[in-house]
Formats: C-alpha cells, structure tokens, sequence
C-alpha cells in the first residue's frame, strides 16, 4: 500500500466521481490522480449513442419527433461518436455485431416513446453543464440530461438511464445522483426543483422524487462529508481498495491489491496545485 504522499487533488466533485470514491477509494484514485485508461465499454457508449439522440430529437421541430425520427438519427450520431472516439470501433469484431448493437440502441429509443411524448414538449435545456461553487469553496460539476421549465415556473430535472429499474435496495447510486444535480440546480437558480425524475429505458420505468430544502441540505452536506473524505486519502495518500461484486467490472484489477497487483507510485502535486480543503458551511 502506498505511503503517506503528497498527491493532486480534484479541482471539482462530479457525481461519477464521488460515486467512484465511495465504491472503491483505489478506483477513485486510478480515475483522477494517475488517469490510467480504460477499455471502451460497448453498454456506455450505447448509453452515449442514446442519450446523443435524445439530445438532438429535441432541436427539431415538435411534429417531426417520431420514433421514425429517432431511429434515422442513430447512424449519422454513430458516426459522429465513432469520428470522436476512433478507439469505439475496435468493440465489434463483425458488421453483424455493430448492427445488432445499433438495433438495442434503436430499441431503448422505441420504449422510450412508450414513456412520454415528446412533441409535447420543450425542454429548457438539454445536456446542461453545470459548474457551481457550495459556500464551503467546495466546486460542483456535472451534466443534467434535461432541464424542463413548467410555464407556472415548476422546475423538473430529467435523467435517461439505459439500464433497467433497480431495485429499491439498488437505487441509491442514482438517487444520489440526481439529488446531486438538484444541490447544484438549487445554489444556482435559487429554486428547489419541483421534481427529479430518473427514466430507466432498459424497461420504461420511473423513479421520480419531489425535494425538500430539508433533503436537499441533507444532500449537499453528504457532499461535503465525502470531498472531506477524498482530502483526508489524498493528503495521507493511502487509498485502500474495497472489495465488492463490481471488481468483475473492473479494469485496473492487474495493479490492485486485492488481486496481487502493485498500484503505479503516486504523482506529486505541483506547487500550488493542490484543491483547498472545503471548510464547513456556516
């Protein structure tokens, strides 16, 4: 295990990231500290093929937003991704393999239309990046899917997910996340959200949540205690792995512990450029 070290520190808190931390401090640290690649995974970049659609069926006019529609976008965002990514294309070792990935593409966006109608609406914003600093100095980021703005003003953040409805032992990763997203939305526009609704594609289930400043405090002070956490590993630069079922996922098993590997020495921190410890909110 590493010695105490002196390391560099997240600039920001992404939701990705604190989850990373809390399933593994080791992964946390392979992911931002020594940014060791990792393959392509096909099920995240089918995700990002999706959610790429969705985000464009939105820019065209109300009536034109079929399911016809949605399938003829799949290909022309295929290849922009591929463009982006040239490494996405050594996941399919046949034609046959692509175009069977691309049809359970074209069968998320199907069920999607089994779950709303969206030449009713008009989101606000569509992939909204968010960058908010919390009283504590400590600085948020992430990515809302979709922002829908009601005309009475109601605010409803909106998350597609791929897979399938957790089960409710399950579900705190993502409910964690979207409620990440609402802290966010709430320090920036002042407003607690109306709604926070998680639409799970792999089966047209909905999880949806409606905040209270009282959740939502709770939320963001968890925030707090998990970039606490991530300080005191990196200033001690002991980053213990955690062992759990989603090591089978994992692809730095080859220097983990947990599996007889030796992680790479930890980098050190440029003068100056470590974060600065978030103090607690007054």
């Amino acid at each position: 295990m590493d010695a105490p070290h002196s390391a560099p520190l997240v600039a920001a808190l992404s939701p990705s990231r604190a989850a990373d931390f809390l399933q593994c401090p080791l992964l946390f640290r392979f992911r931002v500290i020594d940014r060791l690649p990792e393959k392509p995974s096909a099920a995240a970049l089918r995700g990002t093929l999706v959610h790429s659609v969705l985000e464009r069926l939105f820019e065209l006019p109300a009536e034109t937003r079929t399911p016809r529609t949605a399938l003829s976008l799949v290909r022309p965002q295929w290849e922009r991704l591929r463009g982006q990514r040239p490494e996405s294309g050594e996941l399919f070792s046949s034609d046959e393999e692509t175009e069977a990935w691309l049809q359970e593409a074209g069968t998320l966006l199907n069920r999607y239309f089994e779950m709303e109608r969206p030449e009713l609406l008009e989101p606000r914003e569509r992939e909204l990046r968010l960058e908010v600093t919390l009283e504590s100095g400590l600085r948020l980021r992430g990515y809302v899917d979709r922002l829908d703005v009601a005309p009475t003003g109601q605010i409803r953040v909106v998350d597609y997910k791929t897979g399938k409805t957790p089960k409710p032992r399950f579900e705190d990763k993502a409910k964690f996340q979207i409620f990440f997203y609402a802290v966010m939305l709430w320090r920036e526009l002042g407003e607690i959200p109306t709604r926070l609704q998680l639409m799970y594609l792999g089966d047209g289930g909905v999880r949806w949540y409606e905040p209270t400043r009282e959740e939502l405090l709770a939320a963001e002070a968890e925030i707090l205690t998990i970039w606490r956490e991530i300080e005191t590993t990196a200033r001690s630069g002991l980053w213990a792995p955690r062992r759990s079922k989603l090591c089978g996922w994992c692809d730095h098993r080859d220097v983990c512990p947990e599996f007889g590997g030796t992680p790479p020495p930890l980098p050190t921190a440029p003068a100056g450029s470590a974060a600065p410890a978030p103090q607690p909110p007054p």
